[in-house]
């Protein structure tokens, strides 16, 4: 790949990443309000899980800002230290998910419909699917492994999404209330597993 190119690659990518921080934390911040205005544990997680992938978001471009201007080893240690942090906000958020959509399972804690929650959950799905592929096809090209890694966590938000939409999408057509929590309990598994691979160094799909 010629200088040019690969500059203007990284310039298609940085945009993308800038978009995809700003929708993550717009998701985020709907997602917990509209969550806590309903009672809905499964909704709350995403939100809060849409913070930390923000967090993840944030370290990978500041990678590609720094590409070509610091040696590749320095570039190494930096990303690395800082994944572990991701990996243990993760962990930490999925730790909290359990424990609460337990109790609200356990103490029959019914939330309301929210059909903001399913508008988030399908505007995620759309948004999320495009996302991931056009960044990880980016970072194929330009052979930036965070890159790639990101977007495949860009690919386990829609499968929360669905998750998330199965949840809130049964409790509003269905009134099963557990299907919440349970959609909860999903999401928390992802997180963990997403925060397990980041911990590890490697990508969570």
């Amino acid at each position: 790949m010629s200088p040019i190119i690969r500059k203007k690659n990284i310039k298609k990518a940085l945009f993308a990443q800038y978009s995809l921080l700003g929708y993550n934390l717009a998701e985020g911040i709907l997602s917990v309000f509209f969550g806590s205005g309903a009672g809905s544990i499964a909704l709350i997680s995403f939100g809060l899980d849409s913070f930390v992938e923000s967090l993840s978001t944030i370290i990978v471009t500041l990678r590609l800002r720094k590409s070509g201007k610091t040696s590749f080893e320095e570039e190494e240690q930096h990303e690395k230290r800082a994944m572990k942090l991701v990996g243990y906000s993760f962990i930490v958020l999925a730790i909290y998910v359990i424990f609460e959509s337990l109790r609200k399972l356990l103490l029959h804690e019914i939330p309301e419909a929210s059909v903001p929650g399913i508008l988030i959950a399908l505007a995620s799905i759309l948004v999320m699917s495009r996302m991931a592929k056009y960044r990880h096809d980016l970072g194929h090209e330009l052979k930036i492994d965070s890159l790639v890694a990101d977007s495949k966590q860009t690919q386990l938000c829609v499968y929360m999404s669905y998750a998330l939409l199965a949840g809130i999408g049964l409790n509003f057509l269905f009134s099963w209330w557990w299907a919440d929590p349970l959609a909860g309990l999903i999401i928390a598994t992802l997180a963990f597993w997403e925060g397990k691979k980041a911990l590890e160094g490697k990508t969570c799909c």
